[in-house]
């Protein structure tokens, strides 16, 4: 008999279900409403995979982000289950045949953006699909409450009404009271099941530190901390900077940021995965996606602006179970620019026309055109022609984006695309009078289905490798193809894209709804407020206070954090602390676990102990590495 844990051990090969997992999944096969709030590393895809394997259909999961995805849908295919995504990167022919072949139950997952809901082409194909479950990823962002709404969100409960009778499933990792009630709203969640996992991680210390030098405390931590580490910066330039600082100290940095190259993107993170690279100093494009469990320490050396990205990105630590370390480092200067960043995030009307008229110009979108074109933009030359400054044209175009005007993505994926556009008889002339190019042309025909009469996506390494060529002729032969009219030939991009939602619109005729705008600007400058509260906490448990804001009121303190262990302190006598500091440097011989120390310190206990260790390790008297290991300084 096929069960839900049957079918976890098949094809992950684990044991057992996590916390939650399994009530989840029974709540799905009996057919309800679903509301799944796991924390980062909480194994939420597995909540909806294991149920959608056992039941007949397709399981439809809508997702905000191409590489969360792709990485999905190569997980499934490694474990042998069909799966597909349907992203901004594919011509209309491949999506045309992917849902045909999601018809014909080819595939038992169908990945796909909320945009992709709206096409024609979707619409038309939607009454022949199976759909057995519905999936809403990253559901936060159906909430204009949420720290990043996106307003095709609000059209999926349209979906529902397609396929009444479908059970839906919301997931996300962070998402406070109030967006809790609007993801169920704005969904149209029937008497749904509600499952909060707990947002406490015991394992992970948090600590707040305001210096005078922000690179020598950053230095100091990941000299005192083994492991792996991910750094992250608000600006692309500082990522860059800090990682040849770091390597300058002889800490095995690398940078990331969504400027970089697909491939060097892909190559970094391999790096860093692998334990190539030991610090991976980025700006928040990198980590989504990565299932990396030995992380030790995750950094800000810059402040997010609101605890729902900060506990993201801090959960990345820790993950395998063992102790890791979460640190923000500020100046006191910080957090006046964190006052003001509300205003700043959310620009007077005017202005945001005035960017989306320099916008059009640089574009050369005439009014009334441009609704689902794709256009390559370049922020820096952008900025400098115009005389704008970079954090107004960002904000702007994240108000775009959030008033339905706009998609703009930094780290859009397109990949080649070639389409041939002459007859057969043309093509056989050609080849007899460039025979070089015969067999790349031959290969094309061959290996993608449909290229004659459709653009389709290419890929030049396997044609490379297919043609026993190098990439470089590969390409160098497209070009003359295309030149010689015989293909008409699109390049890969990899370049920040801005994705007209609508057609443009004159200026000064631009739609914002001015009431929901100011009550989003509200509601961030909220989220701010409640950062700045986290960073400046003067006894309170820093896990408790992010567990509260999430609505888990049940929570306790955690022990770990720079305040539980400063409170800590002050419940050790002078006179206790100093015996146990001479226990400990009596029995904590090189290389002696901290579990066996303990025991060997039965007197005293476990909190006092490991007090006295943390106090010892910070002032660099001992170290702790990431096996518990206890190694003498000298």
């Amino acid at each position: 008999m096929t069960t839900p844990l049957s079918i976890l051990q098949q094809y992950w090969d684990h044991p057992h279900f996590r916390p939650m997992q399994e009530e989840i999944i029974q709540s799905l096969l009996e057919g309800n409403d679903t509301l799944a709030l796991l924390p980062t590393g909480g194994g939420k895809s597995i909540c909806y995979q294991v149920p959608a394997l056992m039941m007949d259909g397709l399981c439809l999961v809508i997702s905000p982000l191409i590489a969360l995805m792709q990485d999905q849908v190569n997980s499934l295919e490694q474990k042998g289950i069909p799966a597909i995504a349907i992203h901004s990167g594919l011509a209309y022919y491949e999506v045309k045949k992917i849902l045909q072949q999601a018809t014909h139950g080819d595939f038992s997952f169908l990945y796909l953006s909320p945009e992709r809901l709206e096409t024609a082409l979707f619409k038309e194909y939607l009454p022949a699909l199976t759909i057995s479950l519905v999936v809403v990823d990253e559901a936060h962002c159906v909430s204009q409450w949420g720290y990043d709404f996106r307003p095709p969100y609000l059209r999926i409960a349209q979906l529902r009404e397609e396929i009444p009778g479908v059970p839906l499933i919301a997931v996300t990792a962070s998402a406070t009271p109030l967006v809790q009630e609007d993801i169920q709203l704005q969904l149209k969640l029937q008497q749904p099941k509600i499952f909060r996992q707990s947002f406490e991680r015991p394992n992970i210390s948090y600590s707040c530190f305001c210096v005078d030098s922000k690179i020598n405390k950053l230095q100091e931590i990941l000299n005192n901390v083994p492991g792996s580490s991910i750094v992250y910066c608000s600006s692309r330039k500082q990522t860059k900077e800090l990682a040849y600082l770091l390597n300058l100290q002889n800490i095995q940095a690398d940078y990331y940021h969504a400027g970089l190259s697909q491939e060097q993107r892909t190559q970094k993170q391999e790096a860093w995965i692998q334990n190539r690279v030991r610090v991976m100093v980025c700006t928040n494009a990198f980590g989504m996606g990565i299932d990396k469990a030995d992380v030790r320490s995750v950094i800000h050396y810059d402040i997010p602006d609101c605890l729902e990205n900060y506990y993201q990105e801090a959960g990345r630590a820790g993950r395998d179970g063992k102790k890791s370390y979460t640190v923000l480092i500020y100046q006191e200067g910080s957090l006046g620019d964190l006052i003001v960043l509300p205003d700043k995030r959310f620009p007077p009307v005017p202005e945001i026309k005035r960017v989306y008229q320099a916008l059009a110009d640089y574009l050369q979108i005439p009014v009334g055109v441009g609704e689902g074109q794709y256009f390559d933009f370049d922020l820096l030359v952008f900025v400098k022609n115009f005389k704008l400054e970079s954090m107004l044209v960002i904000n702007t175009l994240k108000v775009l984006e959030q008033e339905g005007h706009i998609s703009f993505s930094e780290n859009i994926f397109l990949p080649s695309q070639v389409n041939f556009n002459t007859t057969r008889e043309a093509i056989e002339q050609f080849e007899h009078s460039h025979p070089e190019t015969e067999n790349l042309i031959r290969c094309l025909l061959r290996t993608y289905e449909g290229i004659f009469d459709n653009r389709v996506s290419v890929h030049e390494k396997q044609l490379a490798w297919l043609c026993r060529l190098s990439i470089d002729e590969v390409q160098k032969q497209l070009l003359q193809l295309q030149s010689f009219g015989i293909i008409e030939y699109l390049p890969q991009k990899d370049t920040p894209q801005i994705h007209f939602l609508l057609n443009r619109a004159p200026a000064q005729y631009l739609q914002i709804n001015q009431d929901r705008y100011l009550e989003r600007k509200q509601q961030f400058t909220e989220r701010v407020e409640n950062m700045i509260r986290y960073i400046l906490l003067p006894e309170q448990c820093r896990s408790r206070y992010i567990s509260n804001y999430f609505g888990d009121t049940e929570s306790k303190d955690c022990g770990n954090c720079d305040n539980c262990l400063t409170r800590k302190r002050k419940t050790i006598s002078p006179e206790e602390f100093l015996q146990i500091e001479r226990e400990i440097k009596q029995n904590a011989k090189p290389g002696v676990p901290v579990n066996i120390l303990i025991k060997q310190l039965g007197q005293f206990s476990q909190e006092k102990i490991w007090t006295v260790l943390d106090f010892l390790q910070a002032e660099e008297m001992i170290l702790i590495d990431e096996q518990e290991i206890i190694h003498l300084n000298p």
